[in-house]
């Protein structure tokens, strides 16, 4: 990697998007030693409402902490998908949920799409960890941080009882996007 990498996570509220972009910042910071900043924004409401987490990571020190031209694009709702991809740089990664995305944005992109959602109810168990298959997706897509990183970093953050279910939900994550990438 060179240079400024910024990577954005959005979608609705209560979905886990600003602890992806927590953990990312974390394992490119931690464990990968590189340069981290995370942000995020959300709306006034708990649940439901417009949610982003951005990630910027750097060889070197951070000068703007806020993604201007995202090089990886996650949403997780249509609303997200079309409200942030226009800040999404050309030939950039785009990741979205193929259940709650239908309509594409145009415009020159790596596009993967699977069911990101429905894979962590029904996959992995527990929809509550739909963020961290989407963060697993995104560490394959991108190469940003390396796949033991985000793994440590994750696990890191989780409570004993549910360090099994994270893995698999990482690990499904990072697989699922590999087969359905573009």
């Amino acid at each position: 990697m060179s240079g400024r990498y910024e990577i954005r996570f959005s979608g609705a509220g209560g979905q886990g998007l600003i602890l992806a972009g927590v953990i990312m910042a974390e394992a490119a910071s931690i464990y990968d030693g590189k340069q981290a900043v995370q942000s995020q924004s959300y709306g006034p409401e708990a649940r439901g409402g417009a949610s982003k987490s951005e990630v910027i990571i750097s060889d070197g020190p951070v000068d703007y902490p806020k993604a201007t031209q995202c090089d990886a694009l996650l949403a997780l709702t249509q609303e997200a998908c079309d409200k942030y991809s226009a800040d999404l740089k050309e030939g950039g990664v785009l990741l979205v949920d193929s259940d709650l995305v239908t309509k594409l944005p145009p415009g020159n992109y790596q596009t993967t799409a699977f069911n990101i959602i429905n894979t962590a109810k029904n996959d992995v168990g527990r929809e509550i960890v739909a963020n961290i298959v989407a963060l697993g997706a995104m560490v394959a897509l991108t190469g940003v941080v390396s796949k033991e990183a985000a793994e440590k970093a994750v696990l890191s953050r989780v409570p004993e009882a549910f360090v099994e279910l994270n893995r698999k939900a990482f690990q499904m994550g990072f697989e699922k996007a590999l087969a359905a990438k573009k």
